[in-house]
């Protein structure tokens, strides 16, 4: 699984595997969290030791996440597991989540409800089990909450990708510069979906994030590919190791 880390190689692949961060206590009193913060729950902190076992056999030569206390959190959860202790955390507020304006902290269902008549659809109910099914794109979804912010605040589709992508260059770049070939980065679940969402055709691009689901995007030959999407296999192996030591 891991990959070389001989930083002298002459190959140029790059992997970056992006998690979303553990469940929080916003996240369980189903309410709108995307620059609004909270800390993880002791569930959340359990799925994020069991992705740092399910990753510990890579060796990861950097680490980001966004200054989302949510997101530090589980990457400190995570290298803690993986026995990971001098590192050295880049923080980049490209890799926020979206910003959902004048709904931040209020219930998800009613910044669904407002969504849903946006996209003409008939409310949360709807819009969730089209989000679920994996045939709505982010990109539509995101735009529609946009417009249905009364304060007009919330960030657009083209404004989250334009500086989730800048920060995934960012990475790279200095990645090359460095010689660095396993990058592990916190974020969370819509700014990482509309991350990619021009970067890979798979349909699964538009399936919601789970918490502490990866997806690995790999930059080679000036191109990037997206090769994992929403994987839960590293929490799985991680839980299963755990479960027999």
């Amino acid at each position: 699984m891991a990959q070389s880390n001989d930083k002298n190689s002459q190959d140029e692949t790059i992997n970056i595997y992006f998690a979303r961060h553990g469940k929080t206590l916003l996240n369980t009193l189903d309410r709108v969290q995307g620059w609004a913060d909270s800390p993880l729950t002791s569930e959340g902190k359990e799925v994020a030791r069991y992705l740092g076992e399910g990753l510990k056999d890579i060796k990861f030569d950097t680490f980001y996440s966004s200054d989302a206390g949510r997101q530090r959190e589980t990457m400190a959860v995570i290298l803690k597991q993986a026995g990971v202790t001098n590192y050295h955390l880049t923080e980049l507020e490209g890799l926020r989540e979206a910003f959902f304006g004048s709904f931040e902290g209020g219930y998800n269902k009613d910044m669904a409800n407002a969504g849903a008549h946006e996209l003409g659809l008939a409310d949360a109910k709807a819009l969730f089990t089209a989000m679920k099914s994996g045939t709505l794109p982010v990109k539509d979804n995101q735009n529609a909450l946009a417009k249905a912010d009364p304060q007009h605040l919330a960030e657009n589709y083209e404004q989250v990708k334009n500086r989730t992508q800048a920060a995934l260059n960012t990475i790279v770049e200095t990645a090359k510069k460095e010689g660095d070939k396993n990058i592990l980065a916190i974020s969370s679940g819509t700014s990482m979906q509309i991350m990619i969402s021009d970067l890979t055709d798979n349909p699964a691009k538009n399936l919601p994030l789970a918490n502490a689901a990866v997806v690995k995007i790999t930059y080679k030959d000036g191109k990037y590919s997206v090769p994992e999407i929403g994987t839960m296999k590293y929490v799985e192996a991680g839980k299963k190791a755990l479960s027999n030591k």
